[in-house]
This record gives C-alpha cells, sequence and structure tokens, in this order.
C-alpha cells in the first residue's frame, strides 16, 4: 500500500489514511489520481505523542456527528473524540447553558447571535488555523465571485465570523484575528419532493401551500429555519412580504404565523421534523411528498433506492453554514488537540465525505484532492457523472449521465436569497412558532 510511505505518523506505523470510510473499485487506469481510495492524499501530520491520552467532548447535530467522521479522526489524530448528535435547539440550550458539558461546539452561523453572548465560547485563534486562507471567501471577506454575498437577507456567516479581540463577545464588522467558528460544511437549501409522487415538476416555493399536496407535505420544527422557509412559500404564494425576511417585524412575525396556522388547520401539514432521521423516513415512507430538507437527507432517501429531487427553485434558496468552536474551558494540552481537530477538519477528507452528500467544504481545494475527478464535476462543477455516484456508505446515490439538483456550485451559491437567521426579536418568534405548532 503505497501511500503509507506519505504519512509521518508518530504512534504507529499503521496508516489510518489508506481510504475512505468505505471500499470502492479500483481504478483502471496506471494510477489513481490523488485523492482517491485507491491513492489518497497525504493526511495532516499530528504530534499523537503530545495528545494521545486527550478526549474532546464534541457536541452538534446528527448532520456531522457521524461515526465514520468520528473514526477516522480518532486514527489520523491519535487522541479519542466523544461526539453526541442532537437536535439544533439542544445543541444551542447546551452550548449556552451547560460549558462544561463540552470541549467543542459544532454548531451554525446562525445560533452564534445566541451562543456568543453566553461567553461560552472562546475566541479561535486563526493564526493556529494553518489552511484559513483557502476558506472559501464569504465567510472570511463576505464576497463571493466579487458579490457581497453578505447583503443578502438573515445571519449571513461573515456577519458573525469575528469578534472584535480574544477575550470578547462583540462580533466584529471587519476581519480580526479572532474567530467565533471555523466553518467547514454549508449548502444551499431548498424543498425536497418524490416525483414519483407528485407527478410533475417543483419549481416554486408555494407549491408547499398547493392544495393537491394536502395532508403531504412537512416544514421542519426550528423556529428559527422553519419560519424562513414558511416566509419564502408566503411570499412565493403572494400571501404577504417581508422588508427582511431574515429580522421581522412583530407584525410581520404576527402575519405569517396566522397563514401558517390557517395552513394547519386546512390540513395541509402531515407532520413537523426536527431531525434529519425524521424528514429521511417521512420521503422515504412517502407520508410526505414535498417537504423542507437538507441535502443529506435527499441523499439518503436516494440511497435507499426511492426518487426524490431537491428542487432549484426560481425564487432561490436559503443558505446556510457550519462550524466548530471551542469551548472557554479548554486549556492546556486539550486545547492543542482541538485546534489539531479544526485543522484536521479543514485538511480534506471530511470535506470529500460530506460532500458525498452533496454539502460543501469551507476549504474546496483540499477535499478535492480526496474526490475523483468525476465526483469533483458532478458535485462541484455541475456536470453530468461520468460513472455511478456512489454516497460516502457505499451506496449508489446517482447514476452515470444525472446532474446535480440545481447544477455547479456557483449556480446554486450564487441564487441564496436569504441566510438562516437569529432575528432581534428572537423571543417573540419562538413563542409565537410554538403557538403555530401547537395550534
Amino acid at each position: 500500500m503505497t501511500n503509507l510511505s506519505r504519512r509521518k505518523l508518530i504512534k504507529t506505523g499503521l496508516a489510518a489514511g489508506a481510504g475512505f470510510a468505505v471500499a470502492r473499485c479500483a481504478s483502471t487506469a496506471p494510477e489513481a489520481p490523488v485523492g482517491t481510495p485507491n491513492n489518497p492524499a497525504p493526511g495532516p501530520e499530528v504530534n499523537a505523542n503530545k495528545t494521545k491520552d486527550v478526549t474532546l467532548r464534541l457536541i452538534g447535530t446528527g448532520v456531522s456527528q457521524i461515526n465514520e467522521i468520528r473514526n477516522k479522526a480518532q486514527e489520523d489524530l491519535g487522541f479519542k473524540l466523544d461526539m453526541r448528535a442532537l437536535s439544533t435547539e439542544e445543541n444551542n440550550q447546551i452550548a449556552i447553558s451547560q460549558p462544561k458539558q463540552y470541549d467543542i461546539f459544532d454548531g451554525e452561523y446562525f445560533s452564534l447571535p445566541l451562543v456568543v453572548p453566553s461567553g461560552n465560547l472562546q475566541p479561535i485563534d486563526i493564526k493556529k488555523i494553518k489552511d484559513y486562507d483557502k476558506i472559501v471567501s464569504f465567510f472570511t471577506t463576505g464576497k463571493f465571485e466579487g458579490l457581497p454575498v453578505e447583503q443578502s437577507q438573515g445571519t449571513a456567516p461573515y456577519r458573525v465570523q469575528y469578534v472584535t479581540g480574544p477575550d470578547s463577545k462583540e462580533f466584529s464588522p471587519t476581519p480580526t484575528d479572532s474567530a467565533t467558528l471555523i466553518p467547514f460544511q454549508y449548502n444551499a437549501d431548498t424543498l425536497g419532493y418524490r416525483p414519483d409522487l407528485v407527478g410533475r415538476k417543483i419549481e416554486s416555493w408555494k407549491e408547499l401551500f398547493d392544495p393537491a399536496f394536502k395532508g403531504k407535505t412537512s416544514i421542519l420544527d426550528i423556529p428559527q429555519i422553519g419560519i424562513m422557509d414558511a416566509a419564502m412559500v408566503a411570499e412565493a404564494s403572494g400571501l404577504m412580504t417581508f422588508v427582511d425576511k431574515g429580522n421581522m417585524t412583530k407584525e410581520e412575525i404576527d402575519k405569517i404565523t396566522e397563514i401558517l396556522k390557517d395552513q394547519k388547520q386546512k390540513g395541509q401539514f402531515r407532520a413537523f421534523w426536527k431531525t434529519f432521521d425524521e424528514s429521511v423516513n417521512l420521503m422515504a415512507s412517502g407520508e410526505v411528498v414535498l417537504q423542507s430538507m437538507w441535502s443529506p437527507a435527499v441523499t439518503a432517501v436516494k440511497s435507499k433506492g426511492v426518487q426524490c429531487v431537491y428542487a432549484p427553485m426560481k425564487e432561490g434558496y436559503r443558505g446556510w453554514g457550519g462550524g466548530i468552536g471551542l469551548s472557554k474551558n479548554l486549556t492546556g494540552i486539550n486545547l492543542d488537540a482541538a485546534y489539531e481537530y479544526m485543522n484536521w477538519m479543514l485538511e480534506g477528507w471530511v470535506g470529500a465525505f460530506l460532500g458525498r452528500q452533496g454539502y460543501y467544504s469551507a476549504a474546496p481545494d483540499n477535499a478535492k484532492k480526496y474526490m475523483s475527478q468525476a465526483e469533483w464535476d458532478f458535485w462541484y462543477e455541475g456536470k453530468p457523472a461520468a460513472e455511478d455516484m456512489i454516497d460516502p456508505f457505499d451506496k449508489k446515490l446517482e447514476a452515470k449521465g444525472a446532474v446535480r439538483d440545481g447544477g455547479s456550485f456557483k449556480e446554486r451559491f450564487g441564487s441564496i436569497v436569504c441566510w438562516n437567521s437569529t432575528m432581534k426579536e428572537n423571543t417573540y418568534l419562538v413563542q409565537k412558532w410554538n403557538e403555530f405548532i401547537a395550534s
């Protein structure tokens, strides 16, 4: 196995980077591209002797608290990871109120206006992040392809990427050396649907309220995200407009809540989901035919052999970004290990792994090292699949010739019109959302 010489392992001669989480078929070419299972790219160099007795406790959602990622990290880094997969609400609550229960917070950027003021995250010294300059620019500068992405409605990541100093709880409008999170994944979200059960192409958010799908739709039950999807649907339906969907007034919250209550009373919704698995089960079973979805959930449905489309909507996408932050209680050797883990998350393997579920890497050039050309072309360039696309768990996802829903990274990301958001009226929003769910 030729790649063993490419790593400088401290603890043992066992190469953790000999392949991906799952085996793939060997290439017929004389030598596979660097980063493919038969010729993996070099992994990060880590001083495993120093941190071998460390166990880091991670909290996050089920989207990225994945056994294969944990196992690969432990093999590469030489220390232990204890991961807890939580709902978004639980994750934020623990981050805010139980700082001694975690070392690393894996959360979304929209959560930071809630979490950072608690003082439970210590600012990250970006000088210790080896590939910080490889992170896509909309996180670090607020621009994408020269366009000011941070002008999109909602909590665009750049707005909460920095704090004013190493001991600060105040967001900085301009770059500093102190970051809140180190991003590693993000996406442009939309509605998923079952084409075999819907019977036609879905191209607008307004379809979620179409009476033709009465009792067969679902919206996610996370107030700060669900309300954004509802707003997209209401605007597309011509039921109301918003000055800023990412920062609604009380009057706008009242109106959208009444619209949701009315739809619920009419029997439009089959269910409201909080977790990844719930959304997968609802769609795969056919209980719902159209719903709010996350990209890996669509991937999971397809891997079951069930048709599912992640619809590019003419009104645009709702964007989100996720990253990892440091507990204020981390010091010494544990803090050193946490920085090693953050650097490992950007190194490329994780980006490629999550990319096979449809997520984008915060350092895409690094992820590319661990993807075949066919995978990169399909997931990032929007080109027809040159071969069958396989998900991270060795299940066929797309057949040769398929094209990613929504096209290329530039096409999808350039169509984000709002971001997951924590609004100034967040407390009032949560109260009204709960009224809707309980109605």
